[in-house]
């Protein structure tokens, strides 16, 4: 079954209608044809099972059959990943939504060559949280991740933000394997964590001064494995291992 996404303020009648682009993508590349059954996603947990109605070049119209709410993963995930070079953040956002985080930060590192602000932040912000979108199409997501505004570490750390498990990859020799904090975890808590954060840097990784302000804030190192990783093979590697640990007592 094809997906297509519409904002949830799209989504409040029993009809709803394609956008251009997606109806445009329906017709000519899917080939969508009258009666055919379609599923709508609103990135905030609803997925709407519809019928293909009138079709055009202006737009699709669908009828809705059936409506499930989906519940958000019980483990929210952040992402707070320093931005590489070129279009590997691209390919960050597809893969971090695909593994179900729940918010990414773009991170403005010392040591990231990428500077942006003003016009260019939101220019990226807005392609990003395309991809995210496209993202969730394919994988079946009905939460859309939030890709936020650029930010400097001092700036996400000035939040305040509480996690029940901060974590940053770091190539200093004080990291641990990620299991020994969620056993940690588990050992004090009898539980798994709630919410989880964890820290990308870029290549040649965050700076002393960086990792030392962010395990001031509770985020604790973890080692990645004994390979020097791209960024964006770093950002899919933690997320994974953090998957198969929450995932490991609901199996």
């Amino acid at each position: 079954m094809y997906r297509f996404y519409l904002p949830p303020e799209q989504c409040q009648s029993s009809n709803l209608v394609l956008s251009e682009s997606d109806a445009h993508h329906g017709l000519h590349v899917l080939r969508l044809r009258p009666d055919e059954r379609v599923a709508v996603l609103d990135g905030e947990g609803h997925e709407f099972h519809c019928k293909v109605g009138a079709m055009d070049r202006h737009g699709v119209s669908l009828a809705v059959l059936q409506k499930n709410f989906i519940p958000p993963l019980p483990h929210p995930l952040t992402l707070v990943q320093a931005i590489p070079r070129g279009k590997t953040m691209d390919n960050i956002v597809q893969k971090a939504t695909e593994l179900g985080v729940q918010r990414i930060v773009p991170l403005l590192s010392e040591r990231i060559t990428v500077h942006l602000d003003g016009e260019d932040a939101i220019h990226k912000v807005g392609k990003w949280q395309t991809t995210a979108i496209e993202a969730i199409k394919q994988c079946g997501s009905a939460w859309l991740p939030r890709v936020e505004t650029p930010m400097t570490p001092k700036n996400f750390l000035a939040r305040g933000e509480k996690f029940d498990l901060s974590l940053i990859a770091s190539l200093q020799a004080d990291s641990r394997h990620p299991r020994d904090y969620f056993e940690a975890y588990r050992a004090e808590r009898g539980a798994l964590p709630g919410s989880i954060c964890v820290w990308i840097g870029p290549e040649g990784d965050f700076t002393p001064a960086e990792v030392g302000a962010a395990k001031s804030a509770g985020a604790l190192p973890i080692s990645l494995g004994q390979l020097i990783l791209r960024s964006d093979t770093a950002a899919i590697y933690a997320l994974s291992v953090l998957n198969y640990e929450l995932q490991a007592e609901t199996h």
